[in-house]
């Protein structure tokens, strides 16, 4: 074959150098063309981490075998050699920045499971990279340096399971300073200042929200074809909100991470709480933050003695499951169905002014029938509902003995919205525990019922204000209550007026732990209404008028912009197929029962919908036979759309 002239750009040679021009036949293969760059260029280092970008096609050559006839590659094609790993800074949930070296060669996907190694991080697919928001920068603020913490030195590491010396990943315990970087990793931040609160970004509408997630990098691409360069910065946050097997032990960094961004998105107001929820949030913030300056988070660690722990952990699980007694089972058994009881109901319709209604509740199983009195109980009810695969949501106001439970119904043509209002908090948590297990297709016998009952009634009375002690207390503690609270408090309430209420919510909680009270900020925050949805503006096809889709770990809800109403609710268990047509971008889902809807994205890109679609269905798919190992190719297959095919 003819030789010809291959011009090639070097990178490490800075950007005023002249491209460096080898000759080379169409039959060379890519690994003959850096062989051949390498020689003439004459510099003696380690090359192994360089490959060649092809410009024009956005494109890495990393099938070294492949030849340049194969690549297409002519004379006319800009190469550049370049390091596949470069430095990034990388802004985590607690606000610290990082600058440490990422795979700008490999998709998104394994840039970030490479990330949440070094760290140490477990379960890396529930985190993304996004592009961050711009923040504006007064004049008087330049001279301000930020803080970044330097990990371009430690090696990405290749091991998937986690492995702890003294507490953290080896490489962290290398040095002094790089122990205090996973210090500053693993133990939470003290509240901000309420003068940081008020210069961040707060959204102040649902498009508001909707408008970050524009800013998802695709995970099926790798960061060079998205625009990104060295030492550019991103964000690293957790974008899908089904957390799965959150161990304290190994997930200090990740359970850490997870509070400071549940805790900036309670701040920042992007997702709503009530004004009693908000307390609680603050204490349980105040709590943490007395607690982790006197309480240290890293734990020693022997190998032989964890895996000890673990064999007899599984070994406690086998024996309880052989040792209940047929005593228990009798009793277990005997108390299948819950006390009936007078409920009022309540079916939410658009424009309605009808109240709630009081009937006769049984409760069987997993479902709940009702009937006009307790007379006619014995005979025909007048609906039987089957809670197997229903969304069940709190609405509660201790203080004004609110006791609702929201359920959302599985129908063919979306979602039916009941709630059931309890009288006192024995009948709520009775209740709300067994339709929190008939969701889950478990009955009233299920051992965990009574547990479930504790969990929901000592939810409770961390929401009971015990009067006089916060007062009393509140004149020794130093609490700054606008570093604890969202924006809109600091204009509603003085601090003496917020300190008592906080302090008040406090006594309910200064007893947990440390672990206990991130666990607890965690599982309030996950019970809130609007937990889990990321919101895009569409148009859904044959309407006129833009519409928000929030998108929650397991079903796709309707909002109306005008009113905020949710419309329609359909689950992913009774999604058929989605499509996206790629040409005009539009998203296509198939249901049951023969509904069809499409839609165009307005504040995102028609791929981000069909990832977050896919990576919760991805995400359901796990469990702890195959938790060891990551199916990388189901998330591609179920995430990529037709870049990955």
């Amino acid at each position: 074959m003819a030789a010809w002239d291959l011009s090639v750009i070097v990178e490490d040679l800075g950007p005023d150098a002249a491209p460096i021009t080898i000759s080379v036949a169409s039959d060379l293969h890519i690994g003959g063309v850096i062989l051949k760059l390498v020689e003439k260029l004459q510099i003696q280092r380690d090359w192994s981490d360089h490959a060649l970008w092809w410009e024009q096609k956005q494109r890495w050559l990393l099938k070294t075998a492949w030849t340049l006839e194969k690549w297409e590659v002519h004379a006319d094609a800009r190469l550049v050699f370049m390091p596949q790993h470069k430095p990034v800074k990388l802004g985590l949930p607690n606000g610290i920045i990082l600058k440490l070296r990422a795979c700008f060669s490999n998709p998104v996907f394994q840039t970030v499971m490479g990330i949440c190694r070094m760290l140490g991080i477990r379960h890396p697919e529930e985190l993304s990279l996004l592009r961050p928001v711009e923040e504006k920068k007064k004049k008087k603020d330049k001279d301000l340096s930020e803080d970044i913490y330097d990990l371009t030195e430690v090696p990405l590491s290749s091991v998937s399971r986690p492995c702890l010396y003294n507490g953290m990943p080896p490489h962290f315990a290398d040095s002094d300073k790089l122990e205090a970087v996973y210090k500053m990793l693993s133990v939470t931040q003290p509240p901000p200042a309420p003068e940081v609160i008020a210069k961040q970004y707060r959204p102040a509408s649902v498009v508001d929200k909707a408008h970050i997630n524009g800013r998802w990098l695709d995970s099926s691409r790798c960061l060079m074809q998205q625009g990104i360069k060295g030492n550019d910065r991103l964000w690293l946050r957790f974008k899908f909100f089904s957390f799965y097997d959150i161990d304290s032990k190994y997930d200090v960094v990740r359970v850490t991470q997870l509070y400071e961004q549940a805790r900036w998105a309670i701040l920042l107001e992007d997702i709503d709480c009530t004004e009693e929820e908000m307390m609680l949030f603050g204490a349980l913030q105040y709590h943490i933050s007395k607690v982790s300056q006197s309480e240290p988070q890293m734990l020693c660690s022997n190998a032989a003695l964890d895996d000890l722990e673990t064999a007899l952990q599984s070994l406690e699980v086998k024996m309880e499951g052989e040792s209940s007694s047929a005593s228990e089972l009798l009793v277990r058994m005997m108390t299948t169905s819950l006390n009936s009881k007078y409920v009022y109901v309540f079916r939410p319709k658009r424009l309605t002014l009808k109240g709630y209604k009081q009937y006769w509740f049984k409760f069987q199983d997993t479902s709940i029938s009702y009937f006009k009195s307790k007379e006619e109980s014995i005979g025909e009810p007048i609906q039987q509902i089957n809670l197997k695969g229903c969304e069940v949501a709190p609405d509660v106001n201790v203080a004004a003995q609110k006791f609702l439970i929201k359920l959302l119904i599985p129908a063919p043509e979306g979602m039916n919205e009941v709630y059931l209002r309890c009288d006192n908090e024995q009948q709520y948590a009775e209740w709300m525990a067994a339709c929190r297990l008939a969701s889950k297709g478990k009955s009233l016998a299920d051992s965990t019922f009574q547990s479930e009952i504790d969990s929901i009634r000592s939810f409770l009375a961390m929401q009971k204000t015990n009067g006089s002690q916060g007062n009393a207390a509140a004149s020794d503690e130093s609490i700054n209550p606008h570093s604890l609270v969202s924006p809109r408090y600091h204009k509603k309430y003085k601090p003496k007026q917020l300190t008592p209420r906080i302090l008040d919510a406090y006594q309910n909680v200064n007893q947990l732990s440390l672990t206990d009270a991130l666990m607890r900020f965690l599982q309030i925050w996950q019970a809130l209404p609007d937990f889990g949805l990321s919101y895009v503006v569409v148009r859904f096809k044959g309407s006129r008028k833009d519409e928000v889709l929030g998108i929650a770990p397991n079903r796709l809800i309707r909002i109306d912009l005008g009113v905020g109403d949710v419309v329609k609710t359909w689950r992913y268990n009774n999604m058929k197929q989605w499509n996206v047509n790629w040409d005009i971008k539009q998203v296509a889902i198939e249901f049951e029962g023969n509904v069809n809807i499409a839609f165009s994205c307005l504040t995102a890109d028609c791929k981000i919908v069909h990832e977050y679609i896919g990576g919760y269905i991805f995400m359901s798919t796990r469990s702890r036979e195959k938790s060891e190992v990551l199916n990388e190719e189901l998330f591609h297959k179920l995430t990529g759309g037709h870049e990955a095919l």
